[in-house]
């Protein structure tokens, strides 16, 4: 079973229709106090793969969740459980061009911006718990098609081994709201000051040998894998099921790059490991609304 969570306006049907196209029984906003019913009554059927999403219209009853969880884990069920999120500004905007009131707006008052903001900041603490168990995927800047290929590899990576996601990222956009680990390597020598180099991505091979050429870019990718080395096994103890680490550089197109293709060839020969680049996967970003009114 895959439980998909998360917050409002953060691509969880968009998740949902990715399970549903990998071959998932999916349901939809199915109620927590169901939620061990339906599991029960599955069992008496053939066996098939489920995915199950649930949101803040069930507040009331979202504590019961990770207990739930729990006990369905205790009877042999395999669950995976997925947590969308998005920036706050991402949300609103969002929110403002679809229209759509979320699902805690308070609907007297003025100031629906603020109303808005506060909502979203409620439905954080409220799922905070679930957040904390499952593994997140930040869906702020990538594209609906790159959100549903993101779900497909975690799916497609053993649920009962940790899996270890390496993301890079540009600082200049922000730090992923996904991220357990954040490693900078804005420090190391940047391609981007190479003529020959700049429409080029860490992917490159001209891009590696650049990179390989300098010394404290080794020092930085042995430093971050023995970190990593050291802990993997701590967290495992500690049963966690996904560890994301993030590298970040200023455009999030060479060094970051690198390091995360190189990180995640070195430890996928022990670990379930998947790879994103957040840039290089990314939506375009908004025109301002002064272009989109021209436009």
């Amino acid at each position: 079973m895959v439980l998909i969570t998360g917050m409002s306006g953060s691509g969880k049907s968009v998740a949902l229709h990715a399970l549903e196209d990998a071959g998932y029984y999916c349901v939809d906003n199915l109620p927590p106090e169901l939620l061990l019913a339906f599991v029960a009554l599955e069992k008496t059927e053939v066996p098939r793969k489920v995915a199950i999403a649930m949101d803040v219209r069930s507040a009331t009853a979202l504590p019961q969740v990770p207990q739930q969880l729990k006990q369905m884990r205790a009877q042999g069920v395999v669950v995976q459980s997925i947590f969308l999120d998005a920036s706050t500004d991402t949300l609103v905007r969002r929110f403002s061009e679809t229209r759509r009131l979320h699902p805690l707006s308070r609907r007297d008052t003025s100031d629906q911006q603020r109303a808005l903001v506060d909502a979203i900041n409620e439905e954080r603490e409220l799922l905070g718990e679930l957040r904390e168990n499952a593994h997140v995927i930040d869906s702020s800047m990538i594209r609906s098609s790159q959100l549903q290929a993101y779900v497909k590899a975690l799916i497609s990576s053993p649920a009962t081994q940790l899996t270890l996601v390496f993301e890079s990222f540009a600082f200049k956009r922000g730090v992923p709201v996904d991220a357990d680990y954040v490693f900078d390597v804005r420090m190391l020598p940047n391609p981007h000051y190479e003529a020959g180099l700049r429409q080029l991505t860490g992917k490159d091979a001209a891009v590696a040998a650049y990179l390989q050429g300098h010394a404290e870019v080794d020092d930085m990718f042995n430093h971050i894998e023995q970190f990593i080395s050291h802990w993997l096994p701590v967290l495992l103890r500690n049963h966690r099921s996904y560890v994301t680490v993030a590298i970040g550089c200023t455009g999030g197109q060479h060094r970051s790059v690198y390091l995360v293709e190189r990180l995640a060839q070195a430890f996928s020969a022990h670990w379930n490991t998947l790879k994103r680049h957040r840039e290089l996967d990314a939506a375009p970003l908004p025109a301002p609304e002064s272009a989109q009114k021209r436009s």
